[in-house]
């Protein structure tokens, strides 16, 4: 195993990749911006080196900079956590070429799924189901021909990037055409290329995701399913596990597809293969939506209900070395968990507003986790993502999962900037949520 790892991230990611780290009695290395000097993973790590300047591209996403603290440092290996430089195929290989281990997938698969396009094609080939669509379109006039053809409501997406930047949901050709060139813009300022293409829109779907593990000795695992579905402008607020809108056959067939996924990449640590379940469909379906390179912001659902530290498994397949767990007696799902996200944003409209916190009190006890990336006293600055904290809770199984995330919530008093907990405990108190019988549109609903 290493003996020094630099955590290529900030916020509650980098804290909880740190604190596997050094119970593993592995040094880790922190990186920060001007703004982060005093930040929560830097007074938790056993070494930090400032970047740069407060914008990320002067800090974290300076892969130069990055590099020379892992030299400085004497770091054996680089972790990314997730967003940043996570799933940049180009920081892959100059890590490697800096003769650092790097704790992902190797470049090569990176690429293969970073284009939605490309991964639509190799999931086909692999025999994964995907949503009727097409490749890149050169203007809004071939996008209505396409459109025509498979059917109102279509999606428009970006082919590369993620974080719902370039989707959009159209439903007639007038509000196709404004959404394409709108894509291409957003599309081209945020990940270097203008490329589109449409695919199916399910109004009435689950976002479910499958949790895959590619071993150090080439087999790859599935270790269940997080269903994702509550989520705001395309991005996810709070995820459980096991989806309450998955039947076990459905579940055996997304698993295997999962497993099948990441095999035709040759796919090395832990990644995520995310799925469509139509809502109103009798049949029991599923269609592949793409696959994220890197670990998951909700990877804590998994870990509570099956008891692996997915960030010591993907430390350990970085090594070369055989997982914790028993790949030919996997654990199987026990209990139920739920993850909420908690960001310094309005409840209502989910809107920014950073400031210094005045209070932060987190709530314990048995069935609680929280994963955060600030404290009391800390500052939340307007420079990156809002997300203070992850709330998670475990149960034996669903109903009572549902009533300790409500006794969680309530013992989470966050003062200062803003701060969306109101918006759980409407949440947990919503009907449709409750029922589990709820699809992506379910905020939607809730604001309507």
């Amino acid at each position: 195993m290493f003996e020094s790892v630099l955590v290529a991230n900030r916020g509650e990611i980098a804290v909880r990749v740190i604190r596997t780290c050094q119970r593993l009695g592995i040094k880790a290395v922190a990186v920060h911006s001007e703004a982060d000097a005093g930040a929560l993973h830097v007074r938790t790590a056993d070494e930090s080196v400032l970047l740069g300047p407060a914008p990320a591209a002067e800090s974290y996403l300076d892969i130069d900079r990055v590099l020379e603290a892992a030299k400085v440092t004497g770091a054996q290996a680089v972790h990314p956590g997730y967003g940043f430089l996570a799933e940049n195929a180009g920081f892959a290989r100059r890590v490697q070429e800096a003769g650092l281990a790097w704790v992902g997938p190797a470049p090569e698969a990176i690429e293969a799924m970073g284009d939605k396009v490309a991964a639509r094609n190799a999931m086909i080939a692999a025999g994964v189901p995907v949503a009727p669509g097409t490749e890149p379109l050169a203007d809004a006039d071939a996008a209505a021909r396409a459109a025509a053809e498979i059917g109102y409501p279509v999606m428009v997406k970006a082919a590369a990037g993620g974080g719902g930047i370039g989707m959009a949901a159209v439903f007639d050709e007038d509000g196709l055409r404004a959404a394409f060139e709108t894509a291409r813009t957003r599309a081209e300022r945020f990940f270097g290329s203008p490329r589109v293409f449409l695919e199916r829109y399910l109004p009435a779907a689950r976002h479910v995701e499958v949790q895959v593990l590619g071993l150090a000795d080439g087999r790859v695992v599935a270790l269940g399913e997080r269903d994702c579905s509550v989520q705001r402008r395309h991005q996810k607020v709070a995820e459980e596990s096991p989806s309450p809108g998955v039947t076990p056959g459905l579940r055996a067939a997304m698993l295997a597809a999962a497993v099948r996924a990441a095999e035709a990449v040759d796919y090395r640590g832990a990644g995520t293969v995310e799925c469509l379940v139509p809502a109103d469909s009798a049949a029991e379906e599923f269609f592949f939506l793409e696959m994220n390179t890197r670990l998951q912001v909700e990877h804590p659902v998994t870990e509570l209900v099956t008891g692996v530290d997915l960030v010591e498994e993907q430390l350990r397949v970085a090594a070369g070395e055989p997982p914790v767990l028993d790949p030919d007696n996997l654990p199987q799902p026990r209990g139920h968990a739920i993850e909420m996200r908690v960001y310094a944003e309005d409840p209502k409209r989910f809107l920014p507003g950073p400031g210094r916190i005045t209070r932060w009190e987190e709530p314990s006890g048995e069935g609680i986790r929280v994963d955060s990336g600030y404290t009391d006293g800390d500052t939340v600055t307007p420079f990156y993502d809002p997300l203070l904290a992850k709330l998670c809770v475990w149960a034996p199984d669903r109903p009572a999962a549902l009533e300790r995330a409500r006794e969680a919530v309530a013992g989470f008093a966050v003062e200062g900037p803003k701060c969306n907990l109101p918006f759980f405990t409407e949440l947990l108190s919503s009907p449709e949520f409750i029922s589990g019988q709820y699809d992506t549109g379910l905020i939607g609903r809730m604001r309507s």
